[in-house]
């Protein structure tokens, strides 16, 4: 079984600790024993087990109900987890409060899983009647009163938190955030002011106040406010309201993300949040230098991946490749990377490549719909017509509706009138007439195509010359849309000169010209061939590649010999001036070190003070470098090949070799190993 987090405000996960912990007197039956001693060690299949095992042999065992509720509820098992903690309330004894209160709250929180807070609220009040010491009830009814915009009644909870405890800083925090959703922002700012003298190093004071600071459109505090969330603990609220700050404050945002690069020049996370920011503000260069500053500082994959899909926004599409392989390199299994060099793959017409990339997408996640759809897209362009269909009519089944897929109804319909089945594919254009019959046409319906395949002239022209004259968003896009829809009604001259204004607006994917089957009435045109002639780009990369930009890449090769000693290949190199060796391992993610060699490098200089990174674990009191620690290499040389600021962690093992991983072999591009040459052939594309 595979168990989930489940992201929600989550009463369930903050009553099981109190509750387990109390002073009451608990079964002492092995099978339960066991079972509690799984759940401490997060082994959740083997303590289900072991209480269901408890439950078959001591059917009333209350206890054994809740855990059981508890590991069904974080599966999603709802059903199940209402029906354990039902049992629970029947056998837990009514002298014992405490899990009795953790049995009613539980039920509030699946009740609220599954939108019933009516149910919810009635068994909070329970609870908060069994055990009205516990605030954690009083927050978790707050919080849903709260989601009912009921902030009267939320505030007085909170309120009651704090009666019961005046340094608790949830109520303040809940008080303040209500506050907010009001846009009471003087009232908000002194409780979050308050938060933050109680709690000066948790982040989310500061990134709530940097909500109230946005509201009274004070830009620099917010800002402020936003940069110490983050440089506290990467607060999720404070990043994502960095992305969504009007244009002034954002240019505020850069200068001081840019301070912070400046105060932490090894720490990749500064530069990486300067390309979201430069990415919101559509400076796709700009964010692309960033991304490469943090990934030299610490390769990632989630670099690599942004810095691809910024190039996919330039139509730079064999450089986006480029970035999505070395992504894969250090995460071989990450199926929307591989999703993502499929998407990019195609947009090269490289669709049998693309269709391979697909299949093990699917395979990998088999129920979900768009997987489905974007293969069997591949497919349609590739004319493999059966698989195709195949695949659109998976996506039908999978499908809560179909008309949420008007695009599928409009491909499908096609990939049936192209391989001669003219029945199915008038079904699938008249229903997509009927799904799409009250919607306003725009640059997205699917209208003009159906009427085109039906045969029906006089009304694809019509909704697509309405499309065209109401269309502001896409105009080279509506302008090729409408080639199709000529060339599909047999109207060739036409066809071709709304291809020249698409052209003309911006619209020069000339790869998917060649591919499109709607445009194959034209290839023998000389007014086509003249189009493409004109317009495919030289070949660059590879020569194989074909992208819609005139980029030049220049690839460099270099070697780097190994040895292999017991199995193990080992690559000569030198850490700030320290000759030693690396392991070679394709597989690890980081560079690894041991505490002898960490420390050794510590007492002779070759790390200092300053090296040592991170946000809690530095050296112990004695001076020496802990498990855990990361360290800052300065400097990086194997085969003549040198990086600046590579990040190592120490290991406990003082066996562990230098072990060399992914974060630094992702800086350095394609790594192939030649065995019978004994040599590591690494090979990197950069601009000329």
């Amino acid at each position: 079984m595979r168990y989930k987090a489940i992201i929600l405000f989550s009463l369930f996960v903050a009553y099981m600790p109190f509750c387990a912990k109390a002073e009451t007197k608990q079964p002492d039956t092995y099978a339960y024993t066991r079972g509690v001693e799984a759940y401490n060690e997060q082994k959740y299949d083997d303590a289900l087990d072991w209480f269901n095992r408890e439950l078959s042999e001591h059917p009333d065992n209350g206890y054994a109900y809740v855990y059981i509720s508890y590991l069904r509820y974080t599966n999603q098992d709802y059903g199940m987890a209402l029906s354990a903690i039902d049992n629970s309330l029947k056998y837990i004894p009514k002298k014992d409060k405490e899990w009795r209160s953790l049995s009613f709250a539980s039920r509030a929180e699946i009740y609220a899983a599954t939108g019933d807070t009516i149910k919810a609220l009635d068994d909070l009040a329970r609870a908060i009647q069994t055990d009205p010491s516990n605030s954690k009830f009083y927050e978790g009814r707050g919080q849903i009163h709260y989601e009912q915009k009921n902030y009267a009644l939320s505030d007085a909870d909170y309120r009651k938190m704090i009666e019961l405890d005046q340094g608790d800083v949830m109520g303040y925090m809940g008080i303040g955030r209500n506050a907010n959703a009001e846009q009471r922002w003087d009232d908000a700012l002194s409780q979050f002011d308050y938060v933050i003298k109680l709690a000066p190093d948790y982040s989310s004071g500061y990134s709530f106040r940097a909500d109230t600071n946005i509201g009274r459109k004070k830009w620099n505090e917010a800002t402020n406010d936003i940069i110490k969330a983050l440089d506290i603990d990467r607060d999720n609220k404070a990043f994502y309201l960095m992305q969504t700050l009007p244009e002034k404050a954002a240019d505020i945002m850069k200068t001081k993300l840019k301070i912070q690069t400046t105060k932490q020049p090894t720490n990749a996370y500064w530069p990486y949040c300067l390309a979201i920011i430069s990415s919101s503000l559509n400076d796709i260069d700009e964010s692309i230098s960033y991304y490469e500053k943090a990934n030299s500082l610490d390769a990632n994959s989630i670099f690599l991946v942004n810095i691809s899909k910024c190039y996919v926004t330039k139509k730079d599409y064999p450089r986006a490749l480029d970035y999505a392989d070395r992504a894969l390199a250090i995460n071989q299994e990450d199926f929307d990377i591989i999703n993502l060099k499929a998407d990019i793959l195609t947009r090269l017409g490289r669709y049998e490549e693309s269709i391979v990339e697909r299949d093990k997408y699917v395979a990998y996640y088999p129920e979900y719909p768009m997987a489905y759809l974007f293969r069997a897209n591949d497919l349609l362009d590739s004319r493999r017509y059966k698989e195709a269909i195949e695949d659109f009519n998976t996506v039908v089944v999978l499908a809560p509706s179909v008309e949420e897929y008007p695009y599928l109804l409009m491909r499908r319909g096609d990939a049936y009138r192209l391989s001669g089945n003219t029945e199915k594919a008038k079904k699938d254009y008249e229903m997509l007439l009927k799904v799409e019959k009250d919607s306003v046409l725009s640059a997205s319906s699917w209208t003009p195509f159906a009427y085109s395949g039906l045969g029906n002239t006089a009304k694809a022209i019509e909704t697509m010359q309405y499309i065209l004259d109401n269309d502001t968003t896409d105009r080279s896009g509506t302008l090729y849309n409408a080639a199709c829809i000529y060339a599909r009604l047999g109207k060739k001259q036409e066809a071709v000169l709304y291809l020249n204004q698409a052209i003309a607006e911006g619209y020069n994917n000339f790869i998917h010209f060649e591919i499109d089957y709607d445009l194959d009435c034209l290839r023998d045109m000389p007014e086509y061939k003249e189009i493409m002639e004109k317009g495919i780009p030289t070949p660059v990369g590879d020569g194989a590649e074909r992208g819609n930009n005139t980029t030049e890449y220049k690839t460099e090769t270099f070697e780097i010999p190994f040895t292999k000693e017991g199995g193990v290949t080992k690559v000569k190199c030198s850490i700030n001036g320290l000759p030693l060796h690396f392991v070679f391992d394709t597989g690890a993610s980081d560079v690894t070190m041991s505490m002898v060699e960490a420390n050794f490098m510590l007492k002779n200089d070759y790390i200092k003070p300053t090296d040592i990174v991170g946000s809690a674990r530095y050296m112990d009191a004695n001076g020496y470098i802990t498990e855990g620690t990361l360290v800052n290499l300065r400097t990086v040389n194997f085969g003549g090949h040198e990086l600046e600021n590579v990040r190592a962690s120490v290991v406990r093992n003082q066996k562990a070799p230098l072990l060399l991983g992914q974060s630094v072999l992702g800086r350095l591009g394609k790594i192939e190993i030649d065995n019978p040459g004994m040599k590591l052939v690494i090979t990197h594309k950069s601009t000329r």
